[in-house]
């Protein structure tokens, strides 16, 4: 069979541990036997990081601006115990955060749905999108314990040395304050992407903030969505037959709970944060999520929702048999193919990006998975398999 052509490369950037194992499976035996793959590699492997300063990160960043669509493996964000098993220069960033500032993106994250892993809300037949505004908020805040009396303000210091004051609190006794912000630029970039994904994704697209009590703070983010639909969307949803539709938080988790799903859901840095974990444990796995960085000027970087399973990678290590859920890395690869295919007018790309998920569904449906997803699974007597051979079973559905 003669393998589909690629004409445009995708960025392909490589991970960590169990997963860095996972991808090199994958392109063997469900990528390189169909495709002609065309990728520019970058290894986002930590040692390289550290051995490039980091530089790899920003180079596949800039790649991604060029081409257009990347695919990345899960990555190890170090901390302290890090930079001593890996001998690190010093304790690097993350590479999702680089990334994200880089192409200025927003993360959609959506559950995979595969029949006999019943969500926990049983009226949820569809997948819930959560896009996270991944700026400033309590994330990028200031704290201060205060140790008595006295007066707490903001202070605006303006570049002509003119102040604006508004009082925080009057302090009785001990207390504590937090000082957050945003920007409107990211707000509206935000919005921006949230937009087009939705009109990538025909879906609904659902945003909360809580406006009534945060009259400058969220509201800003409810007239910068509003602003930006009206004058550049409203009549491109409406020919798409989709909505854009804003209510408060509170209200938003109430609707969300009697939903069937179906839409995305966005959500500023911190409702982001809680409600993708939600989502996420509530349809079953975070190893059943998928996640996309998608800019406002048109980048796609795919990737699985979830980290680089460092203790399986452990197991592998010390030769032992370890049953990896693969599926949600598999997605990142389709993702970014689907997306290659459709920017290119690739159709036989687009065709293999859909039948590589839907044998991966079939393989899961028909009984054959790792042992997160039987322990989960309400199919009969399934069958375990290991990291390779589930990959496997998958190839097979590929060639039938």
């Amino acid at each position: 069979m003669a393998k589909i052509q690629m004409q445009t490369p995708i960025v392909e950037m490589d991970g960590d541990e169990m997963t860095r194992i996972l991808w090199k499976m994958i392109k063997d035996h469900l990528l390189l036997p169909f495709l002609d793959l065309n990728t520019k590699y970058y290894d986002l492997g930590l040692e390289y990081r550290n051995e490039t300063n980091d530089q790899v990160t920003i180079d596949s960043a800039e790649a991604t601006k060029k081409y257009k669509v990347a695919v990345k493996c899960a990555t190890i964000t170090p901390n302290a115990a890090r930079m001593k098993e890996y001998d690190l220069k010093e304790m690097w960033k993350s590479p999702n955060g680089t990334i994200r500032a880089i192409l200025d993106g927003t993360v959609f994250r959506a559950p995979i749905v595969v029949k006999g892993m019943e969500p926990c809300v049983k009226n949820w037949k569809k997948p819930i999108t959560i896009a996270r505004h991944a700026y400033g908020d309590v994330y990028k805040g200031t704290e201060m314990k205060i140790p008595g009396r006295g007066k707490a303000e903001l202070v605006y210091t303006a570049e002509d040395g003119s102040e604006a004051r508004e009082l925080i609190h009057t302090f009785d006794s001990p207390g504590i304050i937090q000082g957050m912000h945003n920007l409107n630029g990211s707000i509206a970039s935000f919005a921006r992407s949230c937009f087009h994904y939705a009109l990538d994704t025909k879906q609904d697209l659902w945003f909360a903030t809580k406006d009534t009590i945060s009259k400058k703070y969220d509201h800003t983010f409810k007239d910068i969505f509003q602003e930006i639909f009206d004058a550049e969307f409203k009549d491109q949803f409406e020919q798409a037959g989709i909505t854009y539709f804003y209510t408060l938080i509170d209200d938003a988790v109430a609707r969300v709970m009697k939903s069937e799903g179906g839409y995305i859901w966005a959500c500023k840095n911190y409702d982001g944060d809680v409600m993708s974990d939600m989502i996420s444990s509530a349809f079953g796995s975070l190893a059943m999520m998928t996640s996309v960085l998608v800019s406002p000027d048109g980048y796609y970087e795919y990737e699985a929702a979830h980290g680089t399973v460092q203790r399986h990678y452990y197991k592998h290590l010390k030769g032992e048999e370890t049953s990896t859920n693969s599926v949600a890395t598999i997605f990142a690869w389709s993702g970014a193919l689907r997306k290659r295919g459709e920017l290119d007018g690739n159709k036989g790309l687009q065709d293999f990006a859909d039948r590589l998920e839907q044998a991966t569904i079939d393989t899961i449906e028909a009984g054959e998975m790792t042992k997160d997803l039987a322990l989960i699974t309400t199919i009969p007597d399934p069958v375990v398999l290991n990291s390779e051979d589930f990959i496997k079973a998958i190839a097979k559905r590929l060639t039938e």
